[in-house]
């Protein structure tokens, strides 16, 4: 039975044959939508229905891949490198990076003090410097600074909700799988060079470090504002100066001990120094310290009052610091340490009159600020003679 029939017998009129072919084409395109319809693609290994007929990406005969669209592995890839990048950010913030870089180049410093010439800088001075003190001491300032933020959680949420801990980036059990490393790691070190100054230097930090931040009684000493600073002023002022001091003189250049003149000042610069940091931490954190019942000087005096004394300590200290290096014998050390303290008394006093106590960025922003003066000091005090 012809075309012709068959359109006969099911009612319709077609009496040309270019009807004919139309009709057909029509009916064959209509068995293809009615198939497609019923199409099950694989999507990135799972199936999906459609219920309509959908246009397909040509697909690139080369990779095998939609032309205009990019292939399953660069996906994997990207998400793999924002992973790492999102997790190496995580621990920049929750190792306190301006500590981290306060305590490598107090170490450089107050190692530098112990070489006599230039035939001291040797192999053995750099291995006894990064390998065995700048590592170690690394290892124990993330396990403080890392369990302060583990004891904080709550009073971090107001002052600083950017940590991995108050942010929730980190569970309390990945804090504490850190810190714990760290601390392993940092007593490996020392006990694996072998060297008694640093290995008491690692364990009096630890010590410190832990009673001023763990929550258990008799303990939490940041909460009492004296004995707050002192922790800061012990480890800072005089477990970095003469510990570190001892295990380059003693242990890797193998001499006696000996305190010299500009040990002895790095010593008591650095102790004004560490109180006004002790101090000054507070001034940005006074909200959730007042919340949390942190007696710290900020909110006992007064954020105003604090930092003037601040201030006022720093630009003493620097002062002294003058005096220190006019009555030097050396000329060029009497130079550099007379007009680099000039300098930075005079920077410090013409950026406190500009602050706006009233702004908490403006304060954590001149917090900071004193840290930088902190690592500029250390460049200084190797100079000193």
């Amino acid at each position: 039975m012809d075309a012709r029939a068959i359109l006969h017998l099911t009612g319709c009129c077609v009496p040309t044959q270019y009807s004919i072919n139309q009709a057909c084409k029509t009916t064959s395109r209509c068995r293809v939508g009615r198939s497609q319809g019923r199409l099950v693609r694989q999507t990135h290994g799972k199936s999906t229905y459609h219920g309509r007929l959908h246009e397909r990406s040509p697909i690139n005969a080369t990779s095998g891949h939609s032309i205009g669209s990019e292939p399953p592995e660069a996906y994997d890839s990207t998400n793999t490198w924002k992973s790492i990048l999102s997790s190496f950010d995580a621990f920049y913030r929750f190792s306190r990076p301006h500590t981290v870089i306060g305590t490598t180049i107090s170490i450089f410093s107050v190692s530098l003090l112990a070489i006599k010439d230039l035939s001291d800088i040797s192999p053995l001075f750099v291995t006894g410097l990064l390998k065995q003190a700048v590592v170690a001491a690394l290892f124990m300032n993330v396990y403080i600074v890392g369990l302060n933020q583990l004891f904080d959680i709550e009073i971090d949420k107001v002052n600083k909700p950017y940590l991995p801990l108050a942010s929730g980036e980190y569970s309390v059990t990945t804090g504490i799988a850190i810190v714990s490393a760290f601390a392993v790691m940092s007593f490996c070190v020392g006990w694996v060079v072998g060297s008694w100054p640093l290995f008491w230097a690692l364990f009096i930090s630890f010590i410190l470090g832990t009673a001023y931040s763990i929550n258990i009684p008799f303990l939490r000493w940041k909460r009492f504002a004296v004995v707050a600073a002192f922790c800061i002023l012990a480890v800072r002022a005089v477990i970095v100066q003469l510990a570190f001091f001892l295990h380059m003189q003693t242990f890797v250049f193998n001499r006696p001990a000996n305190f010299s003149r500009p040990l002895i000042f790095a010593t008591a610069f650095m102790s004004f120094f560490s109180v006004v940091i002790a101090l000054f931490k507070d001034i940005p954190d006074i909200d959730g310290d007042r919340i949390f019942g942190i007696q710290s000087f900020s909110v006992r005096l007064g954020q105003m009052r604090v930092f003037w004394i601040c201030v006022y300590l720093l630009e003493m200290a620097y002062s002294v610091a003058m005096v220190i290096g006019a009555t030097s014998s050396c000329l060029w050390s009497k130079f550099v340490t007379v007009l680099g303290h000039a300098i930075l008394a005079s920077v410090l006093w013409n950026r406190a009159r500009s602050l706006d106590l009233m702004s908490k960025a403006a304060i954590t922003s001149f917090y900071m600020f004193v840290w930088k003066l902190f690592y500029a000091e250390y460049l200084l005090i190797p100079l000193v003679r």
